[in-house]
């Protein structure tokens, strides 16, 4: 019996590249705070899963099962933020949505990494014996 990486990490490790680019947009939001006309950017998960779940064909053993079609439309386009009080010089970034927003992020971020390296600490112990 071989061990599957892809299904035994449960998608922890999808999510740790997720918050990772999320990250850094949320970052690069921040450092550009006092630019003039720049665009507060970010990225949802949401549209993240529907972009995947477009890549995913079903495949179906008889000419009787339905095709797998999704209805969502999904891109890999960061979305723009719409600003609460869009600044005079055309800056849309809100420097205490930004910080909160990549705040939650980093607690995201670690609490995937936990669940993974608890993973991997169970897939270690099986494979050691528990030792």
């Amino acid at each position: 019996m071989s061990i599957s990486f892809k299904e035994a990490f449960a998608g922890h490790d999808q999510m740790l590249l997720f918050r990772t680019a999320r990250a850094s947009v949320l970052a690069n939001n921040i450092a550009n705070s006092d630019t003039p006309n720049y665009k507060a950017r970010d990225m949802s998960f949401e549209s993240m899963l529907s972009t995947e779940r477009n890549r995913i064909s079903l495949s179906g053993s008889d000419d009787q099962h339905i095709a797998g079609q999704s209805s969502l439309a999904g891109s890999d386009e960061l979305l723009y933020r719409n600003p609460s009080q869009p600044s005079l010089d055309g800056n849309t970034v809100d420097m205490q949505r930004e910080q909160a927003e990549f705040t939650q992020n980093s607690l995201q971020f670690d609490t995937s990494f936990m669940f993974l390296d608890r993973k991997i600490s169970g897939m270690k112990k099986a494979l050691t014996g528990g030792q």
